[in-house]
């Protein structure tokens, strides 16, 4: 008997309707604009991502051609010439104290020859957090080539890298960076952290035109560029001359330190860098500075040790008929291996070869020229009266 197949029955799915209006040949056109759309989609979204990362680049791109620009303008060839790095000594500014060398001069911009008005060997202690800032006379007797000249007329005649090598001979150190600034830009970078507070002791307020047009009177004082020049600057009407005028530099040096390290506000900090870099001259890299400015953060900046080297003028301090100033030598060595040792260099404030109250920056501000001259200053070391001098160390040096 034969046996046949069942048919086999085919079940035919219904369509959806969406299938039915997407793919009915009546709505091909519309299938192909949404097909467009999507790619149209996905064009946008890569677009916009090349788009977030071409940004990106370019941030990074402009940040490496600002920090090029930075580093042009701080390391200024012309200033931070190879024979000066080749005089500077490594060191690791950020984790170990190094010596540096400041000098305030009275270039202006196109001259190729100009003085040193300022000098101050700075020790700086990143781990500790504390300064000592050593001012040199601008006429101490100094023997360059042979010769004997003005410490401030080797810079005139040698450049920075002599500058430094003169300065590691007189102190007995090894110098590891150079900052230079010139009259224009310490005025300009004063006025570019909203000025500096300083606290000017009775009969150290300044009328002096030859120093500047600004009048200062004692007490608080919140000095723009041009007075804070003024004030480094004046020594005609002080009985000892560059003393009180260094001193005053000292004083303008901490008030920086203490509106920079503690009172700057952080979002300022890229354009203050722009600028500085226009006025200040350094051997120091911009990582190096915003490192040193971090590290230094909350130093107490009234306790950095101040002094200048023990020296002293007279009759007895003429060379051909041209007035010097000595240093001496016994009390220097004795001093520098103090600052050496991170300790009050205990140095006179004023004329003189001795200083045994010591003093800080904010010892400068609690007492005046005369208080220094006649041995009346007090200090935080001693609380006591200081000896700054001799009797007839308060002649007048100009």
């Amino acid at each position: 008997m034969s046996m046949r197949k069942k048919p086999v029955q085919h079940t035919h799915r219904p369509t959806t309707g969406a299938a039915s209006r997407i793919y009915s040949r009546e709505n091909v056109g519309r299938y192909a604009e949404r097909a467009r759309q999507r790619r149209r989609g996905r064009v946008i979204r890569r677009g916009l991502l090349i788009g977030v990362l071409g940004v990106l680049l370019v941030g990074v791109v402009t940040a490496g051609a600002w920090v090029t620009s930075l580093m042009s303008r701080l390391n200024d060839g012309e200033v931070i010439t190879s024979d000066l790095l080749a005089t500077l000594t490594d060191s690791d500014v950020t984790r170990e104290p190094f010596y540096m060398l400041l000098l305030g001069t009275d270039g202006r911009p196109g001259e190729e020859t100009y003085r040193t008005d300022s000098i101050i060997l700075a020790r700086v202690d990143p781990t500790d957090k504390e300064v000592t800032l050593i001012s040199i006379p601008r006429d101490t007797a100094y023997v360059y080539q042979g010769s004997t000249v003005k410490i401030n007329a080797v810079f005139s005649y040698g450049g920075s890298d002599d500058m430094v090598q003169a300065v590691n001979d007189l102190c007995g150190v090894q110098i590891s960076e150079y900052a230079e600034i010139n009259f224009d830009g310490l005025k300009a970078l004063v006025d570019a952290v909203g000025g500096i507070d300083i606290y000017v002791p009775e009969g150290d307020g300044v009328d002096d035109s030859e120093a500047g047009p600004v009048v200062i009177e004692p007490g608080q004082q919140h000095m723009d560029g041009e007075a804070a020049l003024t004030f480094c600057r004046a020594r005609h009407q002080f009985a000892d001359g560059d003393y009180t005028r260094m001193r005053h530099q000292r004083m303008v040096l901490g008030a920086l330190a203490e509106k920079i390290l503690n009172n700057l506000d952080v979002t300022t900090v890229p354009a203050l860098m722009n600028q500085l870099a226009d006025m200040v001259k350094t051997s120091l890299n911009v990582t190096d500075i915003v490192s040193l400015i971090n590290a230094m953060h909350g130093m107490d900046v009234d306790n950095m040790y101040s002094a200048n080297l023990p020296s002293w003028a007279g009759e007895d301090t003429y060379i051909n008929g041209q007035s010097f100033v000595f240093v001496d030598e016994t009390a220097l060595a004795e001093m520098m291996a103090r600052v050496d040792a991170g300790e009050d260099p205990q140095g006179p404030q004023t004329m003189g070869t001795t200083g045994e109250g010591g003093g800080t920056v904010g010892d400068l501000y609690e007492n005046s020229n005369e208080d220094w001259i006649y041995g009346t200053a007090t200090t935080g070391s001693t609380d006591e009266s200081s000896t700054e001098g001799s009797e007839g160390d308060s002649s007048t040096v100009q």
